[in-house]
């Protein structure tokens, strides 16, 4: 896979869990594949909208003080080189506390909002969630207006008390924080280093008086030190580091500022008078014990299983090894000593071989498909069997076609099922399923298929990027396909008539993913004409095109002659977007029960927003008839 594409694939599921549900990996991990991505696509959607929450049912709010990101250093030559830039007599040294950022709102001393980091200028409002957390003032001693900055935190005594089934202190106070029913919050605390007055750049002339104000307000502060050389910071860090378990909060490294305060600085998207000194990532030494091959469509990739050792908090049994170049370059055996490292996979990384005794025995490659028996081609940075009818390969074809379409009721369970008893070998027979197959396998009633059968043939306007995506294309996904559509070929025509060098010319996809493209794209050609038309599936038109760009849908409710997820990916691919609450700006709800007193409804007429039923819903979209296909 080209690496600008899985960096960003792995920064976007990564955002994905850390926003809405639990974080994966830690700030370190991340901040080690944002950096890597940066570097070499600054450019890139993703490093432009990284810090988004993507968390719907809270309402939205502006920071008052942005939340930009911080210049980050991992070890001691590029603190000094920041260090030396700046020149000062001494420096603020703070805890960087490793939890999630909140900004409290106040006007005339009440608080109004609790607003997460979001994308930097706007979050999440989680008011009432706040307002549980330890350390949070509801009404200050004075009528201050502006704002306080924070982290959220979860203590070691708490986690171990309530919440050992999470990974750590941090997953635990993500998810808390962002349940709809606040419970929970309680088991927060929130610990703040940060303020502005709305109206008022000199309220603060240093960090000491603004920690002091803030401690007079009855806010926890963040622990603060004042250092005056640059080999003093380095050696409280590393005496930090090696003590932080004692802390009764996690932290991932120190804050260093300029004592003076600068609230313009404050401002920047990425402050220039401060950095984050984070510690060094943690490494283990283990034992390989074996190596295990898994099958991802054509691809055969390897995993070391070693012995069970702690690393960032968790226990790894399983590391990632990548490909069989980095098995021989490595020199690894079985039973090698191995130095194991999270930067930012699920599973840790293998990063080299421990000295000590040799490993025991040679890791064994495959080479034949375990499906079809096809010689594999080792290309060293990917083994794959190159044969485009085996099985395993369709079957992961199908399962991506289903994933990247969301098709209900169409589990993979099922799917297999279609797929050994025949009735289902390439994604165009999925359109060509009938009631009386499915009615053939085990616990499929009638009813039953016809719910499938359904959902398989409402149709769909998806857009060029996920259907190509969805042929399954090594390594080739919606945000691959992204940067081609952006580049021009926004139709299957001119991505079918693009050359290798057409396409290697885009900016950050590469030779090895341009041919991927061009290869695959004329072998699943047919395949795809079939799919086109059974009449189901259409392509979005191009950007230009696109009848309802800037409007917004949200949807309530059961609606009868569309299923709701293929309402949604039809505004979509016409240029619209689809909120799940009602919201300042909402073009429309969508309800077949306008007249409800549903709390959407009422908010929608409250605020003004269009309610309307399914029929002029059909009309918005230019699909006054919209029934299910015949079967």
């Amino acid at each position: 896979m080209d690496r600008i594409a899985e960096l960003e694939q792995l920064i976007t599921g990564y955002q994905t869990s850390y926003y809405n549900d639990e974080a994966e990996i830690t700030d370190v991990e991340f901040d080690a594949l944002w950096d890597e991505l940066k570097r070499i696509a600054p450019e890139s959607p993703v490093v432009r909208r990284i810090g988004a929450d993507d968390t719907d049912g809270f309402p939205k709010a502006r920071h008052l003080i942005p939340m930009g990101s911080q210049e980050k250093s991992a070890n001691p030559d590029e603190f000094c080189a920041w260090a030396s830039k700046l020149n000062l007599p001494a420096f603020v040294v703070q805890y960087k506390l490793d939890g999630a950022s909140l900004e409290l709102q106040y006007e005339n001393g009440l608080l109004s909002k609790a607003v997460t980091r979001g994308d930097g200028i706007i979050g999440d409002d989680i008011s009432a969630n706040a307002r549980k957390m330890a350390g949070v003032r509801i009404k200050l001693d004075i009528p201050f207006t502006g704002g306080i900055r924070g982290e959220v935190l979860m203590s070691h005594s708490v986690w171990q008390e309530k919440y050992t089934d999470k990974a750590n202190c941090r997953n635990a106070a993500n998810g808390l924080m962002r349940r709809k029913d606040g419970s929970g919050c309680e088991d927060l605390t929130l610990i703040v280093y940060d303020a502005a007055a709305s109206n008022d750049d000199n309220f603060f002339q240093t960090e000491r008086d603004k920690m002091k104000w803030l401690q007079a307000r009855g806010f926890n502060v963040v622990e603060m030190v004042e250092l005056t050389t640059v080999d003093e910071i380095i050696q409280f860090r590393d005496s930090i580091a090696q003590n932080r378990a004692a802390l009764p909060f996690d932290i991932d490294g120190l804050v260093v500022k300029d004592p003076q305060t600068d609230q313009t600085d404050l401002r920047r998207a990425r402050p220039e008078r401060q950095i984050a000194f984070k510690f060094e990532l943690e490494h283990a030494i283990s034992t390989l014990i074996a190596v295990e091959w898994n099958e991802t469509g054509a691809t055969y990739t390897p995993v070391a299983v070693i012995e069970a050792v702690r690393l960032a908090g968790t226990t790894v049994q399983r590391a990632s090894l990548n490909n069989p170049d980095q098995v021989r370059g490595l020199g690894l055996r079985i039973g090698s000593k191995v130095f194991v490292v999270k930067r930012g996979e699920i599973i840790p990384k293998i990063e080299g071989v421990a000295p000590g005794e040799p490993g025991t025995e040679d890791i064994v490659i495959p080479v034949t498909c375990g499906t079809c028996g096809t010689a594999l081609v080792d290309a060293g940075t990917r083994l794959y069997c190159p044969n485009p009818a085996c099985p395993k390969l369709n079957l992961h074809r199908l399962q991506k076609w289903v994933n990247v379409l969301d098709i209900r009721e169409l589990g993979d369970k099922l799917l297999r099922q279609l797929f050994d008893s025949g009735f289902v070998s390439t994604i165009p027979d999925l359109y060509s399923l009938t009631v009386e197959q499915l009615s053939e396998l085990d616990r499929m009633g009638e009813k039953s298929g016809e719910k499938v059968i359904r959902n398989i043939k409402s149709p769909r306007d998806i857009s060029l990027a996920a259907f190509v995506a969805g042929f399954d294309l090594d390594g080739v996904g919606e945000l691959v396909m992204e940067k081609v559509v952006t580049a021009g070929f926004d139709t299957l025509e001119k991505v079918r008539a693009a050359s290798v060098a057409e396409l290697s010319g885009i900016y950050g996809l590469g030779d090895i993913t341009a041919q991927t493209i061009f290869e695959g794209i004329r072998a699943t050609a047919l395949e795809m004409d079939h799919t086109l038309a059974a009449g189901i599936i259409s392509i979005a038109a191009p950007a230009g095109d696109l009848p309802l760009r800037g409007l917004s849908f949200c949807f309530t409710g059961e609606l009868v002659l569309m299923k709701r997820n293929a309402a949604e990916e039809k505004v979509k691919s016409l240029g619209a977007s689809v909120k799940s609450s009602v919201i300042k700006g909402l073009s429309y709800l969508v309800t077949n029960d306008p007249e409800s007193g549903s709390s959407k409804n009422q908010k929608a007429q409250k605020m003004g927003i269009p309610i309307v039923d399914e029929q002029e819903f059909l009309k918005i979209i230019g699909s006054p008839k919209y029934p299910f296909p015949e079967m």
